[in-house]
This record gives C-alpha cells, sequence and structure tokens, in this order.
C-alpha cells in the first residue's frame, strides 16, 4: 500500500495522539545529536497535551534518556521503540537493560567490517548507522542476516541509513496497544505520526484499533494518509493547538 495522496482530516479533542520524533516532529541531521524541536514547537506540544487531556505521547526509537533531553517532560515519552514508557514529570531509569553479549559482539564486529559505520547503545538496543557509508547497505544487510541473532531473540529491522537489532518486544505496535489500555488513552481515537520502518508497526495497530495513520514523506505505507515533511507536520499540529 502506497498510502492516500489526500490531505488528513483535522485532529479532534476525543483523539489520542502518538508521534515520532526524528524525521517527524524534527528533522534527520547527520548527527543525531544536533537534533531538537523547532522553536516554538515545545509550547505547540503542550498545548495539544492539554487539549488532549494528557492523551500525547511522543514514541520514538531513541533512548529514553536522550529522548527525555529533547521534548517538554510534562507529556509521555516513550522511548527504545517502546520498551521505556515515561509518564509525565518522571524521570528516565538510572539503569538499562543491555544486549546480550553475542548481540552486541556480532553488531561491533560488522560495523568494524564497513568504514563510516557506527554503533549507538540504546539499552537492549543496537543501532548500526551507516549515513557516512551509504554504499555499504545491501552488503551490511546481509552480514546481519547471517549473524543468526534470531536465535537470541533479535530481529533486525532496516530504517533510514540504520539497521536497528531489537529485541521482540521492541516494537512501536505493541508500545502502541499497551498505552491504549489505560488512562489517559483508553477509549479514544489513536492517532500514529511517523515517517521510517519502525512506525509501520505502530501504524497497523492504530489501523487495526479504528485510528487515523499519517506517513510523513514518500515511500510505501499502511498509513491511510500522507503529510510531505516535518515542516508540514508542524502546520498541522499548529491548526489542533490553535497557533
Amino acid at each position: 500500500m502506497t498510502g492516500q495522496g489526500a490531505a488528513p482530516p483535522p485532529l479532534r479533542a476525543e483523539d489520542a495522539l502518538f508521534l515520532d520524533f526524528d524525521g517527524t516532529l524534527a528533522g534527520l541531521q547527520d548527527d543525531p545529536d544536533t537534533v531538537f524541536l523547532a522553536s516554538g514547537m515545545d509550547t505547540v506540544l503542550e498545548t495539544i497535551g492539554g487539549r488532549l487531556d494528557g492523551a500525547l505521547a511522543i514514541l520514538s526509537g531513541r533512548d529514553a534518556g536522550d529522548l527525555a533531553r529533547r521534548v517538554p517532560g510534562g507529556l509521555w515519552r516513550i522511548g527504545n521503540h517502546g520498551l521505556i514508557p515515561l509518564a509525565p514529570d518522571t524521570q528516565p531509569p538510572k539503569a538499562r537493560a543491555a544486549a546480550p553479549d553475542a548481540v552486541r559482539h556480532a553488531i561491533e564486529r560488522i560495523s568494524a567490517m564497513f568504514h563510516g559505520t557506527r554503533v549507538e547503545t540504546k539499552g537492549p538496543v543496537l543501532a548500526l548507522h551507516y549515513r557516512q557509508a551509504p554504499d555499504f547497505a545491501e552488503e551490511i544487510g546481509v552480514a546481519l542476516a547471517d549473524a543468526g541473532l534470531s536465535a537470541e531473540g533479535y530481529r533486525i529491522q532496516h530504517g533510514k541509513f540504520v539497521f536497528e537489532a531489537k529485541p521482540e518486544d521492541a516494537n512501536k505496535g505493541r508500545a502502541l496497544a499497551r498505552m491504549m489500555q489505560d488512562a489517559p488513552f483508553s477509549g479514544r481515537r489513536p492517532v500514529m505520526i511517523g515517517d521510517d520502518t519502525t512506525d509501520e508497526d505502530a501504524f497497523r495497530t492504530a489501523n487495526d484499533l479504528g485510528g487515523l495513520t499519517i506517513k510523513v514523506g514518500a515511500g510505501d505505507t499502511v498509513a491511510q494518509y500522507r503529510l510531505k515533511d516535518v515542516e508540514a507536520v508542524h502546520a498541522y499540529l499548529k491548526e489542533l493547538a490553535g497557533t
């Protein structure tokens, strides 16, 4: 499914809103440490959160501690592809589960084979970034497929210039489903906005729950609607915020 070309309908005060961070709320950068919300977007998000009675969550593959430094603390922040949810005004846990040694050694070994790649540790999730070595994408994918990580309960998911080794429960769709079971999200229409392959899991879940799903940018998707880019996302959110 390629996603509809029509603009998405307006958000409603009865919705539960889930937003990816990189490529959705903030533009992608070569160095992810340089990515922050655009000026004024923190206020927009806080305003929307208030209008939705708190039913707004940033659902990201970033580590929860990293994500918490980039979005308002009064919002729900769900990091590590759903593994670490942070309720409003709570701090990230100091301790993190770690990937098994066999997984970590395999990812580090493969990264060492391809100059320009780097490994990011996000608790039990390991990301192999290759934005500085895009020509190696196919070879990296083959090497990871041959690494036998499924024996450790891990799977590989390919995103924008990144391969992520994730435990099975590190899944945005499962995280969205869990959040929809409890207040302030339960009983609302789930709305998911995202741009990457990891967001497709959340799109599927939201669709199954009768929700609204919006893909940012080009590419095949199961989402129902599409927004062109991050700036279009900002405009869409500002309409609900009334700013």
